[in-house]
């Protein structure tokens, strides 16, 4: 049985730093940065089968989730006044993304190839399931800007207006939800959203 090296290749997504351009108060990694977005995509998933008449596979989107990321291991995090500086570099980078995702699943063994393409490569996602992945990345994105500017570190002040801009974009009636109960925590300090008798 010959060895593979795809899932040494994702361990090393905890060394890959997000955010590589701008002055961090805490570095975050690719690793739980795909964890959180597992987390948020699955939750936009229940709260829009739950509250919004919709019948997505919640589980299904939070692998997509956890794996929406992983041909940055072989890519390194292009920071994204790059990625998206003008169409023709957004168009590369999309192919380099396209080929870093056959070469992941090139790692894997023949007989598990085909259950793995579905997670890895973007093709296989319905457009459904794209938009909460989407959604769910954007809004651990603008978490992530909240921490910062939380913690006095105005450089990501530009970052933040961005993603406002974007979140409207992509705006639904599960992100709406999500951020009328969920996204006024992480303002808080520790004491505060330990308090049982918080006003939220």
């Amino acid at each position: 049985m010959n060895q593979s090296h795809f899932f040494a290749h994702l361990s090393r997504l905890k060394l890959i730093n997000r955010w590589p351009l701008m002055r961090n108060i805490r570095t975050e990694n690719v690793s739980e940065h795909s964890l959180q977005v597992a987390f948020v995509a699955h939750a936009l998933a229940v709260i829009k089968n739950r509250r919004f008449g919709g019948r997505l596979n919640a589980e299904r989107i939070a692998l997509l989730a956890m794996y929406h990321d992983t041909s940055e291991v072989l890519t390194g995090d292009m920071p994204t006044p790059i990625k998206y500086f003008n169409a023709q570099i957004a168009h590369e980078y999309k192919n380099i993304e396209k080929i870093a995702q056959g070469k992941l699943i090139e790692m894997l063994p023949e007989e598990l190839r085909e259950d793995f393409r579905p997670l890895i490569d973007e093709q296989y996602y319905a457009p459904e399931e794209k938009a909460v992945v989407k959604q769910a990345d954007t809004l651990c994105a603008y978490l992530k800007c909240l921490e910062e500017i939380s913690a006095g570190n105005n450089e990501f002040t530009p970052a933040m207006a961005r993603l406002e801009k974007t979140l409207e974009e992509r705006n639904s009636p599960e992100m709406d939800y999500f951020m009328t109960v969920f996204i006024p925590s992480f303002s808080l300090s520790l004491d505060e959203i330990s308090n049982h008798d918080s006003p939220l």
